[in-house]
């Protein structure tokens, strides 16, 4: 048995605006770097023997701040535009009030939670979750089940996806999911992948 780590990066500038950020490389905020060092403290009794993180700058320095707030450095971490987040297209950069203005807030509302109906020029969480989950299965997912515990620290729609997955969630069900940043989500799973316990460390 060995641990998977999920952790949603830290709060970034963007975040803290209120604006779709997507794919556009913005860096956290000073409290998105303490709560990325908190989320490692709260998981420093668990050894991590790899990581992952998407190639997103918010993602990069979370993973590095809980690194340090765990008390652990030098192990071997993989980025991949696979963990990415969802990529929100002409909504990027957009405070969501404006959008909502612009676009309409019932359009809009369908753009930010149905599963299969993506902004313009964007993705939809099944998108995201199309290119997400196929990476985690043959990447990842391996690695726990010979015994390494793996934290990947990426965004709110691609570690959605993982956990749609990890705790089987329907497409109806996964809309109603919310994962806070900075709050570290542990699976104890075992050899053959099956979830036996999972642990969110709120704040």
């Amino acid at each position: 048995m060995a641990k998977l780590i999920l952790l949603r990066h830290g709060e970034s500038q963007w975040n803290l605006e209120n604006r779709f950020t997507g794919w556009v490389d913005i860096p956290l905020t000073d409290k998105g770097r303490a709560e990325a060092l908190e989320a490692g403290k709260r998981i420093a009794d668990i050894h991590f023997d790899r990581g992952f993180t998407s190639v997103l700058i918010r993602a990069i320095e979370s993973m590095e701040y809980a690194l340090r707030g765990a008390g652990q450095s030098g192990i071997p971490i993989e980025q991949d535009k696979a963990l990415n987040e969802r990529m929100y297209g002409d909504l990027q950069g957009l405070n969501k009030e404006e959008t909502a203005h612009k676009f309409g807030a019932e359009q809009v509302h369908i753009w930010r939670r149905s599963y299969d109906v993506p902004p313009p020029g964007g993705e939809s969480l099944k998108d995201t979750a199309e290119r997400t989950l196929p990476y985690f299965r043959a990447s990842i997912l391996p690695h726990v089940q010979k015994g390494e515990n793996v934290i990947v620290v990426a965004h709110g729609n691609s570690l959605r996806s993982i956990v749609m997955e990890l705790d089987k969630l329907t497409k109806d069900e996964v809309l109603q999911l919310n994962l806070a940043t900075g709050v570290p989500i542990v699976y104890d799973i075992d050899a053959t992948g099956t979830v036996l316990k999972k642990t969110i460390y709120q704040n």
